[in-house]
């Protein structure tokens, strides 16, 4: 027996244990969060660097490829790297993946139980922050002393 007519309205229903009819709640998605806070404005920062980082691993496999097929497509794949569109992009990536690896690590604590009362989430939003830039200013600073 169909829960609804409106076929709208079927993926939003659903049944308990004991057969009850119950409207499901839907997922948030940007147009609810507030961007003020910073719970709200890390998570969908969370969700945004992953798939930046995704996507920067495609430049990477380039790479690897790259170095794999010879010199030539070698040196084609350095020079994009060494230019100021591939240095802004590799920052870039390097501020995304530290940004997402600090985040997942705070989500961590929460699947084990910490940090969620609003004082520590937000101590931990703001520790998430400033380590992304540190972390990603003392990388790029051990890439310049390395390359120099």
């Amino acid at each position: 027996m169909a829960l609804t007519n409106n076929a709208r309205d079927a993926t939003m229903m659903g049944r308990r244990t004991d057969g009850t009819v119950i409207r499901r709640p839907l997922s948030p998605h940007l147009q609810v969060y507030d961007m003020l806070q910073i719970t709200s404005g890390l998570s969908i920062s969370h969700r945004i660097t992953g798939s930046i980082w995704a996507g920067g691993l495609l430049f990477m496999v380039w790479w690897l490829v790259a170095a794999a097929a010879g010199p030539g497509p070698f040196a084609t794949a350095q020079w994009f790297f060494s230019s100021f569109l591939g240095m802004l992009m590799l920052f870039g990536l390097s501020a995304a993946a530290w940004y997402h690896t600090l985040a997942g690590i705070r989500h961590l604590m929460w699947d084990v139980g910490y940090g969620y009362d609003l004082p520590t989430t937000h101590r931990t939003g703001r520790a998430v922050l400033i380590g992304t830039g540190v972390l990603t200013v003392l990388t790029w600073l051990i890439v310049i002393i390395a390359w120099g």
